[in-house]
């Protein structure tokens, strides 16, 4: 494979259809997801990607149950904080960035997102965006909102002035868009980076997506001439 995407976006979608095609409580497919995420990250790395944005947790997962919304804040916590997962990063080199609405999000897991973006902020490797409480719409909104607390001329909005105000400046467009599950929609997710990204859709449940179907997106990607609406 002679292209490699440079950004991978990733929808680890399933985990919850995957735990009930086995009688599981519905936590044990989010855990089993998030342990497949780390695995992930490495592969991405092995293959030379620079930057992964993974889908964690929407503006809309906010109407699950109380139940599951707090389990998945206490495995976002976990996750971020636990020492030999930083001590991985580390020695990784994997940059950390939380991306969403983190004023909504518990206190306790406000600090530890704070803790973890300092201590990789200097790593070089892996990019890695984590979406907690993101929105495609919240995305473009919060920018534009930025935008006009400086009250700029309206010629001056332009979508590149938008495109540095979203929650992924200075990184480049994402190039694939990985999505497992079986679904086949962008469900507001990165809508505005993803305008020109080629979209892989996997029939693999997320907890049991592998090394060798990220290598058959790749592959898939490697098949597609890239025109941008040229």
């Amino acid at each position: 494979m002679s292209k490699i995407p440079n950004h991978i976006v990733l929808f680890p979608d399933g985990n919850r259809r995957w735990a009930r095609e086995r009688g599981l409580p519905t936590f044990q497919g989010h855990w089993r997801g998030y342990q497949n995420l780390l695995k992930f990250c490495r592969w991405c790395q092995k293959r030379g990607v620079r930057v992964l944005t993974a889908f964690g947790f929407s503006t809309e997962n906010w109407k699950r149950s109380k139940r599951e919304v707090n389990y998945l804040m206490e495995l976002f916590e976990e996750g971020l904080s636990n020492k030999e997962h930083i001590k991985d990063l580390q020695k990784d080199q994997v940059r950390v960035k939380i991306i969403g609405q983190k004023e909504r999000l518990p206190e306790s897991l406000q600090k530890v997102i704070v803790n973890i973006e300092n201590l990789t902020k200097n790593n070089k490797n892996l990019h890695l965006n984590l979406a907690v409480s993101y929105g495609g719409k919240w995305d473009i909104t919060q920018a534009v909102q930025k935008i006009m607390k400086k009250n700029p001329p309206v010629k001056k909005i332009t979508e590149d002035l938008i495109e540095k105000n979203l929650s992924t400046a200075g990184l480049p467009v994402p190039d694939l868009v990985i999505r497992a599950g079986d679904e086949r929609r962008l469900s507001n997710f990165v809508i505005w980076q993803a305008a020109y990204s080629e979209l892989y859709f996997s029939n693999t449940l997320w907890p049991d997506f592998t090394e060798k179907d990220l290598d058959l997106a790749i592959k898939e990607y490697n098949l597609r001439q890239r025109r941008f609406g040229q």
